[in-house]
C-alpha cells in the first residue's frame, strides 16, 4: 500500500499541490509565531551608546502590580539617583561607576530629536575627540554627523527641552561603535542642571572581576537592576521592559495560524479523499482492508505534507524577519530589539503542523476507509450531504458559543469587550465550516433556484451542481468564508475601537487652537507668551501620561495602567459632580467618581499614584470628574505630571478663544523651533489609545486570512474544477457547448463567493457589532467601506480567474479522452 500511495501521487497532482502549499504557509507562519514568543523570553537587545559599559544599572523599567500579576513598561523614564554612582564605585571589585544623565536637545527644527548627555558619560560607549576639547559650562561637543560645516569656536544654537539656546562648539567627537542616534554632549554641570535624575549608571568590574557576577552582588536599593550582556539594551531603550505583549502577540497569532491551517487543510484532504470514492470503492471491492486503504490515504497525504512541512520550516526564518521587521516598523517594538529564532520554535512549529496534519488526513481516511464498496461507488455519483449527529452537535455548539460571546460582550467595558468579543467571529467560522454541506444545499439552493434558472442551461446546471456537490463546494466556501471573517472582523473592530478612543478622549477637551512641538516639548515662555493673545479666553498645558492608583489599592487596573491628563486650565468637559478643578494645583487630583466610590474616598481624601517614572506620591482629591464610560482619566496638576514623564515639559498647548482664525495668525512661532501651530486635529498627535499590540494582531490576522484565502481557494477551486473532466465531456456530449459549460462555471464560482462573503460578513458581525455598542453605544462600526469593497474584489479576482483558467484546462481534452480520462 505505500508503494501504491507514492505511485498515485503523481495522478493527484493539483489536490496534493494544494496540501503541500497549505502545509508549507501554516509551518511557516508557526515557526515565525515560535520566534516572535522565544523573542519576547529573551528580550535580547544589544546596547549601542553603553556598550563599552560591562554593566549597567537602571530602574525596573517594568511595573509589577503589588497585587496583581504580570507587568507592564513604565510610559516613561525610570531614572537613578545620580548619586548611586559614588556608592557603587565603592564597592568592591568595581573599577569606575560612570553616571549617565539625558534630556532632549535639538540642533534643528527638521531633525529629529536628538539626547544630550553629559561630557563625562561619553566613555560609556566610548566617543572620542577628534578636534576641539572637553565642554566647559555654556559649550558643547557634538557627534560628528551632526556637525556640518561647523568648526570647534563657532556658535550654535541647540533647542534644550524646548528652548533654543545658543552654545559655543567646543569640540567634534566620534564614536568608536555602531550608534544609530548622534549625541549632543553638554559641560557636566550643565547637564546636571538639565536633568538632575541619572538614566543609568554604567559600571566598570575591576580586573579579573566578571560582570555577571558582580551585576548579582551590587547593593541596590529598591526598583533598581543590574543588567549586563545584551540584557544593557534594556537600560538603553525605551520599550524594552516586558515580554508580556509579544507574548501575547505570539500566542493569538500562533493560535490562530493553527486554527485557520487546520480548517484549510481539512477542507482540502476532505475534498480530495471525496473525489476518489470511486477508485477507493475499486480497491475495496478488489480486496483491500479497510485498514490498508486508509494506510494509503494516510501514507500519500502525509508524504506531500512532510514535504511542505520541511519547505515551510526553511521559509520560516524569513517569514519571522519579515513579520518582526513590521512590527519594529510600525513602532510596537523597539528596532534595537533582536529577532531570536532558535531551534525551538521550528521544533515546535514542526510538531504542532504535524499534529494537525495527522490528526486532519486521520479523519478524512477513517471516513473514507469505513465506507462499502458499492456505498461509495453510489457516492461518487451522486455525493451525500447529510451530517452525522456528532458533526451536527458540534456545529451547534460552535453556533451557540458564537451567539453568547457576542451577547456578553455587549455589556462589557470597551477594554474586556475587545478582548473578549475576538473569538466570536472565529468560532462563528468555525460553525459555518462544519455546517457549510447543509448550509448550501438547504438554505442556499432553494432561493436561489428560480433566479439562477434564468440564467439559462447553465444557470439550471448550476443549480443541479450545488445541490449534488454541495460538499465539494464546501470546501471552497470555508476558506473564503473565514477569511472574510478573520479579515473584516479584526479590521473593523481595531478601527471601530481606535475612533471611540480617540473621540473619548478629544471631546473630553476644549480646544480652539493647539499647540505642538517637535523639539522635546513646550516650555513655559512659550505658555506664558499665549496667554497674551488677543482673543484668546484661556490656555492649558496637557501633558499625557499613564499611573496606577496603590493607595487605596485599584484592582481595576494592575498590568493595564490608568490614563493620566495634566491640565493646568479649564479645558476639561467633563462633568463635575463634585469639588472644582480651579484647585487642580499643587499635590492634587480629580478621580472618575465611580473609581472614588470603588475605593471609598472622596473630596478631601489622600491617594497614593504610582507615576509613570515609578515615583509614589501622595496626592489630596479635590474633585470627582466624569469622563465617557470606559475612557475614564484621572487628572493631574500639569507641572506635577510634567515633573514626572521622560521630556518634563507639557508636550501641547490648548488655547480657548474667540476668533480661532485670528489667533492663529497673531502667533508667532519663529522663535520656537519645531513648534506648529493648528486646530483641534492636533489634538490627536502622538496620542497613544492604547491599541498598538491589539491593533497590530488584528492586521497580521487578517494578513493571515488573506494569504490562507489566496491559496487555499486557489487550490480548492482547482482541485475541484479539474476533478469535473468527465462531468464536462458528458455534458458536451449530451448537447452542451464549452461556453455553457464555462458560463455554468461561472455562476457556482459566483454563487460560492457571495455566499462566503454574506456568511463571513454575518460571521465577523458577532465580533465588531457588539464591540460597537460597548465602546461607542451604538450598533454602528466605524472604519473606511473601500476595505469591504476591496475585500469583496479581492474574493472575486481569487474565484473567478481561477474558475475560468482551470475551467478551460480541463474542457481542454475532447469529450471522448475526458470520459476515459483515468483521474480528474
Amino acid at each position: 500500500m505505500i508503494r501504491l500511495a507514492i505511485t498515485t501521487l503523481r495522478y493527484r497532482t493539483a489536490a496534493f499541490l494544494a496540501i503541500l502549499i497549505a502545509v508549507l504557509l501554516g509551518g511557516a507562519l508557526l515557526s515565525a509565531a515560535g520566534g516572535l514568543l522565544e523573542t519576547g523570553l529573551r528580550l535580547n537587545a544589544p546596547p549601542q551608546r553603553l556598550a563599552a559599559a560591562p554593566v549597567v544599572v537602571t530602574g525596573d523599567p517594568a511595573y509589577h502590580p503589588p497585587n496583581g500579576s504580570g507587568s507592564a513598561a513604565f510610559p516613561e523614564r525610570h531614572r537613578v539617583d545620580a548619586d548611586l554612582a559614588d556608592k557603587l564605585a565603592g564597592t568592591p571589585g568595581v573599577a569606575q561607576a560612570i553616571a549617565d544623565r539625558s534630556f532632549p536637545a535639538v540642533i534643528a527644527p527638521d531633525t529629529d530629536a536628538l539626547t544630550g548627555h553629559g561630557w563625562a558619560s561619553a566613555p560609556l560607549t566610548p566617543y572620542q575627540l577628534t578636534a576641539g576639547r572637553a565642554p566647559q559650562t555654556g559649550q558643547v561637543v557634538l557627534d560628528q554627523r551632526l556637525t556640518g560645516t561647523s568648526k570647534p569656536g563657532d556658535r550654535i544654537s541647540v533647542t534644550v527641552n524646548g528652548q533654543p539656546r545658543t552654545f559655543t562648539l567646543a569640540g567634534i567627537a566620534t564614536a568608536q561603535r555602531q550608534v544609530d542616534v548622534p549625541s549632543v554632549f553638554f559641560a557636566d554641570a550643565d547637564a546636571a542642571r538639565l536633568a538632575p535624575g541619572a538614566d543609568a549608571i554604567g559600571v566598570f568590574p575591576a580586573a579579573g572581576t566578571s560582570a555577571r557576577d558582580l551585576a548579582k552582588r551590587l547593593d541596590l536599593p529598591d526598583g533598581i537592576k543590574a543588567y549586563a550582556g545584551d540584557d544593557r539594551g534594556v537600560a538603553e531603550y525605551s520599550g524594552i521592559a516586558t515580554s508580556l505583549p509579544l507574548i501575547i502577540m505570539s500566542g493569538v497569532f500562533g493560535g490562530m495560524v493553527a486554527v485557520v491551517m487546520a480548517l484549510v487543510i481539512s477542507a482540502t484532504i476532505g475534498l480530495s479523499v471525496r473525489q476518489r470514492r470511486r477508485e477507493l470503492a475499486l480497491l475495496r471491492a478488489s480486496g483491500a482492508t479497510p485498514r490498508q486503504v486508509a494506510k494509503m490515504v494516510i501514507a500519500e497525504t502525509m508524504v506531500v505534507g512532510v514535504i511542505g512541512l520541511v519547505l515551510g520550516l526553511l521559509c520560516g526564518r524569513f517569514a519571522g524577519d519579515w513579520i518582526f521587521g513590521m512590527l519594529a516598523d510600525g513602532g510596537i517594538v523597539p528596532s534595537q530589539l533582536r529577532f531570536d529564532q532558535g531551534p525551538l520554535p521550528f521544533a515546535g512549529a514542526a510538531l504542532l503542523t504535524f499534529a494537525v496534519l495527522r490528526i486532519t488526513v486521520g479523519f478524512a481516511a477513517g471516513r473514507a476507509a469505513r465506507i462499502r464498496p458499492i456505498q461509495a461507488l453510489a457516492e461518487a455519483a451522486v455525493p451525500e450531504v447529510a451530517l452525522g449527529r456528532v458533526r451536527l452537535i458540534i456545529g451547534a455548539v460552535f453556533a451557540g458559543a458564537t451567539v453568547s460571546i457576542a451577547m456578553s460582550t455587549l455589556f462589557m467595558s470597551p477594554t474586556n469587550a475587545a478582548a473578549i468579543g475576538g473569538p466570536a467571529g472565529l468560532t462563528g467560522s468555525i460553525a459555518v465550516a462544519i455546517l457549510a454541506p447543509l448550509v448550501i444545499q438547504r438554505a442556499l439552493v432553494p432561493r436561489l433556484t428560480a433566479l439562477i434558472n434564468k440564467r439559462g442551461t447553465s444557470g439550471v446546471l448550476a443549480v443541479i451542481n450545488l445541490r449534488v456537490r454541495a460538499v465539494q463546494f464546501a470546501a471552497i466556501l470555508i476558506p473564503i468564508t473565514i477569511a472574510t471573517t478573520i479579515a473584516l472582523g479584526n479590521i473593523y473592530a481595531q478601527t471601530t475601537q481606535q475612533k471611540a478612543a480617540v473621540e473619548a478622549y478629544t471631546d473630553n477637551l476644549a480646544a480652539d487652537v493647539v499647540v505642538t512641538s517637535t523639539s522635546g516639548g513646550i516650555p513655559a515662555a512659550l505658555t506664558d507668551s499665549a496667554r497674551s493673545l488677543p482673543g484668546v479666553t484661556a490656555v492649558s498645558e496637557l501633558v499625557r501620561s499613564k499611573g496606577w492608583i496603590e493607595e487605596p489599592y485599584d484592582t481595576s487596573h494592575t498590568s493595564d495602567a490608568w490614563p493620566l491628563l495634566g491640565l493646568s486650565g479649564p479645558v476639561y468637559k467633563g462633568d463635575v459632580t463634585k469639588g472644582s478643578l480651579d484647585d487642580l494645583t499643587g499635590d492634587t487630583v480629580a478621580l472618575p467618581p465611580g473609581t472614588a466610590k470603588k475605593l471609598k474616598v472622596d473630596v478631601g481624601s489622600e491617594i497614593g499614584l504610582r507615576l509613570g517614572d515609578d515615583a509614589l506620591v501622595k496626592l489630596k482629591v479635590v474633585a470627582l470628574a466624569k469622563g465617557p464610560s470606559g475612557y475614564e482619566s484621572i487628572l493631574l496638576p500639569a507641572a506635577l505630571l510634567a515633573s514626572h514623564t521622560t521630556s518634563g515639559l507639557p508636550s501641547q498647548l490648548l488655547l480657548k478663544t474667540h476668533d480661532k482664525d485670528a489667533t492663529m495668525k497673531s502667533m508667532v512661532l519663529a522663535e520656537w523651533p519645531g513648534a506648529t501651530v493648528g486646530g483641534r486635529d492636533l489634538l490627536t498627535d502622538g496620542y497613544d489609545a492604547g491599541l498598538g499590540v491589539d491593533a497590530w494582531i488584528g492586521y497580521l490576522l487578517a494578513g493571515i486570512a488573506v494569504a490562507y484565502t489566496a491559496i487555499a481557494s486557489i487550490n480548492t477551486i482547482a482541485v475541484a474544477v479539474l476533478d469535473r473532466r468527465r462531468e464536462f465531456g458528458l455534458q458536451r456530449l449530451t448537447g452542451s457547448t464549452r461556453r455553457q459549460v464555462s458560463r455554468m462555471l461561472t455562476l457556482e464560482g459566483l454563487v460560492i463567493a457571495a455566499l462566503g462573503l454574506v456568511l463571513g460578513l454575518i460571521a465577523a458581525a458577532f465580533t465588531v457589532l457588539p464591540i460597537a455598542v460597548a465602546t461607542r453605544g451604538w450598533p454602528i462600526p466605524s472604519g473606511p467601506a473601500w476595505i469591504l469593497l476591496a475585500w469583496v474584489a479581492v474574493v472575486l479576482l481569487l474565484v473567478l480567474p481561477t474558475t475560468a483558467i482551470t475551467g478551460r484546462i480541463a474542457l481542454r481534452s475532447k469529450p471522448m479522452d475526458a470520459l476515459s480520462s483515468p483521474v480528474g
